[in-house]
């Protein structure tokens, strides 16, 4: 199997840090921009804050960084040494992540066009929409916990939590 070198590695770990950051740095400016909605009295302008939240997930930052991410690890195991699954905690990040995607595809981002599409045609009137409403607080309730969960994998490939610790293995073997 081919290993990238030392300083493959470095770029590696830069381009997937890069990723991770677009990834949550986006997801938090979706969150920050569902605030700004509680006072706009134009449909206009509620078109647009949906409009720019809709544009900044799919075309500039969220989605864009959620690939990349997965791209790089993705990289990572199969060119080092970590693999896929020989970490608990790389195991955790991998379900983590395709969890988050998929649920990303099929539900957050769905609510999000949804409410853009809505703002559009009723203008104001969509703050009043059952649909809508029921759009936004999904949206703004999952979103924030994906955002959160993102969050958790930063430290979890930090402290690599439930890292097989050969040293200790030795030396319970040792000690028998």
């Amino acid at each position: 199997m081919i290993r990238l070198s030392a300083k493959g590695l470095r770029w590696l770990k830069g381009l997937h840090l890069l990723a991770a950051c677009c990834w949550i740095g986006g997801a938090l400016s979706l969150i920050t921009l569902y605030f700004l909605k509680s006072g706009v009295d134009d449909g206009g302008v509620l078109y647009g804050v949906n409009r720019s939240i809709h544009h900044v997930d799919t075309n500039i930052v969220v989605l864009p960084g959620a690939i990349g991410s997965l791209m790089t690890g993705l990289c990572y195991s199969l060119f080092s040494n970590w693999g896929f699954f020989r970490q608990r905690w790389l195991t955790v990040k991998w379900i983590t992540t395709v969890t988050a995607i998929i649920f990303g595809t099929f539900w957050l981002g769905p609510w999000e066009t949804a409410m853009m599409e809505i703002s559009g045609k009723l203008g104001m009137a969509a703050l009043q929409d059952p649909a809508y409403r029921h759009n936004q607080l999904m949206n703004l309730a999952f979103g924030a916990l994906q955002t959160a969960t993102l969050a958790v994998l930063v430290f979890i490939s930090v402290f690599k939590p439930w890292k097989k610790n050969t040293a200790s293995a030795s030396q319970k073997r040792s000690a028998a």
